[in-house]
């Protein structure tokens, strides 16, 4: 009965993105046009002058920062939910709330994983060099990612109880990030104090992650991976449980004191 409630609450999630044709469309474009407008430039800036290729530096970072951005931001749906009263009839049905809220992550999951599909496959057009195992490697990290970044929107937006305000949280906390998490830019180039407060970014270890399985065993690795994947795993695992716990212990409250 958990299972199939969490399924039905992700479908449901799923099924309204396929209905928004106009949020469906901007979602595939906005990291399209970061890889082939940013990514471009900066390569023509660079030339070969670095260690590495910027184009693939940064087509790993957008994909990881797509579906981070795109999974947390989704959550806002969680806002929408609670001003139609539907929040209130899911959590008197006799189902865990940590199964309500997952499912909520997991539908959120799903809508960002066509984005990062779309990311993929334009990677590959513009002249990417993968091999396949890298490419499913990517497949999976993208969902890593939009679970990791669903989490971080639950813990954020579970006490905002006007959506007109989630326009403003979610630039003061998401968007700075996609400078502070090494999206454009090596961890390795920051000044220390910057470096601090990168290392408080959420939005940093799955970035880094994907670029350290990406760029496994091949020779630019050292110059674009600040951490091991593992270690990087290892603290989205810890910080993943911590979201989801605190989040959901904030929503409920505030769906309790409504």
């Amino acid at each position: 009965m958990e299972l199939s409630a969490m399924l039905v609450i992700a479908q449901r999630d799923f099924t309204k993105l396929l209905r928004d044709i106009p949020r469906l469309l901007g979602g595939l474009l906005a990291p399209v046009l970061l890889i082939g407008v940013l990514g471009g430039t900066i390569q023509l800036t660079r030339g070969e002058s670095t260690a590495f290729a910027y184009l693939p530096f940064i087509f790993t970072g957008v994909i990881a920062q797509t579906m981070f951005s795109s999974a947390a931001a989704g959550i806002i749906s969680l806002i929408e939910d609670r001003e139609n009263d539907f929040t209130q009839e899911l959590f008197v049905s006799p189902v865990s709330r940590y199964t309500i809220v997952f499912g909520k992550l997991l539908g959120e999951t799903l809508v960002a994983f066509p984005q990062g599909l779309a990311t993929l496959i334009f990677g590959l057009i513009i002249g990417i060099q993968m091999t396949l195992l890298q490419g499913l490697s990517l497949v999976a990290l993208m969902l890593i990612a939009a679970l990791f970044g669903s989490a971080f929107g639950l813990l954020v937006m579970a006490n905002i109880k006007n959506p007109r305000t989630v326009g403003t949280v979610r630039g003061f906390i998401v968007f700075p990030q996609f400078f502070l998490a090494g999206v454009f830019a090596p961890l390795g180039v920051y000044p220390p104090v910057i470096d601090i407060i990168s290392r408080l970014t959420p939005m940093r270890y799955p970035v880094d992650l994907t670029r350290g399985i990406f760029y496994a065993g091949l020779p630019e690795y050292e110059h674009v991976v600040a951490s091991s994947p593992l270690s990087n795993l290892l603290v989205m695992a810890v910080v993943f449980v911590i979201f989801l716990v605190i989040g959901t212990w904030l929503f409920v409250r505030s769906e309790r004191n409504r």
